[in-house]
């Protein structure tokens, strides 16, 4: 052990040799990805279904601002609704899945496969549940149609380049950081903050999320807008990769090296 790792134990509560705010969130942290690794796949469908529904609440709330005001900014303080209801509701994106279920397996509480049955269900079920809410919503609210239109093809008309890929990255680290915000505290409030800004700066400054955005585009195809599927599943493609490795690399692996010694520390204990 190092001098300041000693130094460290020695002016902390705990005994780790990460601060103990550090310390107190990584428990929280694996716990609760390793209960997300552990549901059956009814479970994760139908938190993944819920969470597609929920998330429509923010897209509902955008478009209405957007309808009445025509302020990207302002709407996409609305959208933080549907993030609110998720952390409320208890459901989750996909996205959402990133830093706690793989925290969870490099501490050795889970498995690949579980993994897998985690990303993959909770995907197809956020999808399946956002094109149902949109479907209501579409019909609810004609006056919205055009809104959704240009708000979809902003999306999928966006030419694959650097840029696509920049906001896609972005888009997935924003919602997995938001996620380690909500994990860094036990206030209630404060972690329904850390949401509000995940939700503005998603929405708000447009970045490309794969669920958020998707249901954007669903809405405009069942609104009858020029929009394929086909068109989305290209955007979708690209933009879900992005997600995934903005998510993973500018914060989940750097989190992982933040509490390296937690992670060896967990490892040895269940080895034993």
């Amino acid at each position: 052990m190092s001098d300041d790792e000693g130094r460290r134990r020695e002016v902390g509560e705990s005994d780790e040799v990460v601060e103990d705010e550090l310390a107190e969130s990584f428990d929280t942290t694996v716990t609760e990805g390793a209960e997300r690794l552990q549901r059956p796949w009814r479970v994760v469908l139908i938190t993944g279904f819920f969470g597609g529904l929920e998330v429509g609440l923010g897209v509902a709330a955008y478009l209405g601002v957007l309808y009445q005001t025509g302020d990207q900014l302002l709407a996409g303080l609305a959208f933080s609704v549907g993030l609110i209801a998720l952390f409320l509701a208890h459901s989750e994106l996909f996205t959402e899945n990133f830093l706690m279920p793989i925290a969870a397996l490099v501490a050795k509480e889970g498995t690949a496969g579980q993994l897998a049955r985690l990303w993959g269900g909770t995907l197809l079920a956020n999808l399946a549940g956002g094109w149902v809410f949109m479907w209501l919503l579409t019909t609810a609210f004609p006056d919205w149609h055009d809104v959704l239109a240009e708000s979809a093809s902003h999306y999928v008309d966006a030419p694959f380049g650097l840029q696509s890929i920049v906001l896609s990255v972005l888009g997935g680290s924003t919602i997995t950081l938001m996620t380690r915000m909500q994990q860094g505290t036990t206030s209630d409030p404060a972690k329904i903050v850390a949401t509000v800004i995940g939700g503005f700066l998603l929405a708000g400054l447009q970045l490309f999320h794969s669920i958020l955005d998707s249901l954007l585009v669903f809405g405009a195809i069942q609104s009858g807008a020029d929009i394929t599927y086909l068109q989305w599943l290209g955007w979708f493609a690209y933009t879900l990769l992005f997600n995934v490795l903005g998510g993973l690399v500018l914060v989940t692996a750097l989190r992982l090296l933040r509490t390296k010694e937690l992670f060896a520390d967990a490892r040895r204990e269940k080895d034993r």
